[in-house]
């Protein structure tokens, strides 16, 4: 870091009198300064005489202005955007606190005096200025504006041109294909703001007098809104073209799907469209193609579990359910168990509907209800295709349920899934649909239940102090629980203060023991309920969770927040 003020200071000479680097060191950090032009300071960081942090701290002690670690301050992200994206990036600064005295300015040089005074020109404030490392402004320069300035000027251009407009929209719309088109860059925008903070799902919601943008990020939305109320129509237009679907049709629901290549990775977006009150809400899920399918390996699972349901399904026949409610990440465990079973002695067909990820060698079939091609016709048509192995996406009804259940008596390994809230209720659920207890307990092999838990962000963690009600119910769940050490997340620029960064998934699994296969042909639910808690490497749900809290991984929280929806599952 260079300085620039008129208090003279030879960072090499700073750093010599603290005994921090030796005279040799610096000769060596000066020839690497004149062979890569680099500034000094910078030299003696990147040859790794001296951290970054005990060089801001020694030149804020010099200067007497604070040095704010980013990765331990809470940020303020609306305070942030008091000052403009473009003279916030030009001046690389953040705004860190609002003082009765002026502005806590964290800067990547604190002694520029020409950039302090127009900031407080710009700010109409007194500006403190503060050391901060330079990288970590940046990433939260990208993860606090997020391409919201850009957006809303080009989401202004847009509806500038539709106000000043005769001419259709949806003319506009299909006559817009260059990259210059206002519609066409606030899409591009839009989607690397999805890529970037990794979100599933984009929803894009017309109000009376503005646009609703949200992102489905970790589970949880996170919205953005534009006043510019007659963009939403041009968007929709757009994305319908892009989709292959009919731009005149504001009556019903559509589907489509299309791919977009952003930030070098190949995306996959499947958009659905319903008329609302004020125009049509558009829902996009995201699926990233480029990173490739999920491995065994990387699903989360304990190692003993993984290990047994690797087993399981490696046999040549019976039923593999997968169970949990809708996002919990059912599809994701069953690709994952299709790419380790993808081998050329194999023969794979799956029935989905609809195809998330495109498997080499796997025979995919589309359901497409409207030709008449339900997965009870495309099970069939299955079964004459010589299969070692059948996915069915979903078992939705007694039909598919009933062809999938004697597809696996009959020599076939057959994997789906199903909405129950564990892995105990999957069978019941069976029974309801109305299939014979006999081919339930002939063909079920073992039943995988999970969910997806936030993980705590590795940036702000911290110890979480116990609470009585949390004492008390950990001491009930036994094996020391109470007397653990648990930690929770503060909040920080890395996780956009929510204090929780990507998820996992937790697992209980159920192996069809002759005990559990006994009460289902006896038709006895509550001895088969009571006999899985004794199954063999059955683990709940909520216990699942609880190793990931005792290990760090995620919060108590989410560990209580599990173990609700369990228990409500179950009134």
């Amino acid at each position: 870091m260079e300085v620039q003020t008129n208090k003279k200071v030879r960072i090499g000479d700073l750093l010599l009198e603290k005994k921090l680097i030796t005279q040799e060191q610096l000769m060596q950090a000066l020839a690497e300064q004149k062979r890569t032009g680099k500034k000094i300071g910078r030299a003696i960081t990147d040859l790794g005489f001296v951290s970054e942090d005990q060089l801001l701290k020694i030149l804020s002690e010099f200067f007497n202005y604070p040095y704010v670690d980013l990765s331990r301050f809470r940020i303020n992200a609306e305070l942030i955007q008091r000052l403009p994206e473009t003279q916030a990036r030009r001046y690389r600064c953040l705004l860190l606190a609002d003082e009765p005295q002026g502005y806590l300015v964290g800067m990547a040089d604190p002694t520029d005096l020409m950039v302090i005074d127009d900031l407080q020109r710009i700010l109409k404030k007194p500006v403190m200025p503060a050391f901060i490392r330079e990288q970590e402004m940046l990433s939260i320069l990208d993860s606090v504006y997020r391409r919201q300035e850009q957006m809303a000027s080009i989401a202004g251009e847009l509806e500038g041109e539709l106000q000043s407009s005769d001419f259709d929209i949806n003319a506009m719309a299909m006559t817009s294909d260059t990259s210059e088109a206002p519609v066409v860059r606030l899409l591009q925008s839009l989607f690397e703001d999805a890529v970037q903070v990794k979100a599933s799902d984009v929803h894009i919601e017309p109000e009376e007098n503005q646009l609703r943008i949200r992102l489905r990020v970790d589970g949880e939305l996170q919205e953005q809104v534009m006043k510019e109320k007659r963009v939403a129509s041009a968007l929709v237009s757009r994305l319908k073209i892009m989709s292959g679907l009919d731009i005149s049709e504001k009556r019903l629901p559509q589907d489509g799907r299309f791919n977009i290549r952003v930030r070098n990775r190949n995306i996959d977006v499947r958009l659905s469209t319903m008329p609302v009150q004020f125009g049509e809400s558009v829902v996009m899920r995201l699926l990233d193609q480029s990173g490739g399918i999920l491995s065994m390996a990387t699903l989360g699972m304990p190692p003993a579990l993984q290990k047994r349901f690797e087993y399981l399904i490696s046999r040549p026949h019976g039923l593999i359910l997968v169970t949990g409610p809708t996002g919990s990440g059912k599809t994701t465990t069953l690709y994952a168990a299709l790419t380790q079973l993808n081998q050329p002695e194999k023969k794979i067909i799956t029935a989905e509907d609809p195809i998330e990820y495109r498997l080499p060698r796997v025979n995919q079939v589309q359901v497409n209800p409207k030709v008449g091609l339900e997965f009870p016709t495309v099970l069939r048509a299955a079964l004459r295709q010589d299969p070692d192995i059948v996915l069915v996406g979903e078992m939705r009804d007694q039909i598919t349920a009933e062809i999938g259940l004697r597809a696996a008596m009959t020599g076939h390994m057959v994997l789906s899934t199903l909405h129950t809230n564990d892995a105990a209720s999957a069978p019941a659920r069976l029974l309801d649909m109305g299939i014979d207890h006999y081919l339930v307990s002939s063909s079920l092999r073992a039943v995988i239940a999970q969910r997806l838990i936030k993980k705590l962000c590795p940036h702000c963690s911290q110890n979480h102090e116990l609470e009585p009600q949390e004492r008390a119910w950990l001491h009930s769940m036994g094996e020391g629980a109470d007397s653990h050490q648990y930690i929770e997340g503060r909040g920080c620029h890395h996780c956009h203060n929510t204090g929780y960064q990507g998820r996992i998934g937790i697992y209980e699994l159920l192996e069809m023991t002759p005990e559990l296969i006994s009460a289902l042909r006896r038709e006895d639910m509550q001895a088969f309920s009571e006999a899985s808690v004794r199954a063999p490497n059955f683990r709940s749900l909520a216990f699942s969770a609880l190793d990931y809290a005792m290990q760090g991984v995620t919060s108590l929280d989410e560990v209580f927040r599990v173990s609700a929806t369990l228990d409500e599952g179950q009134d």
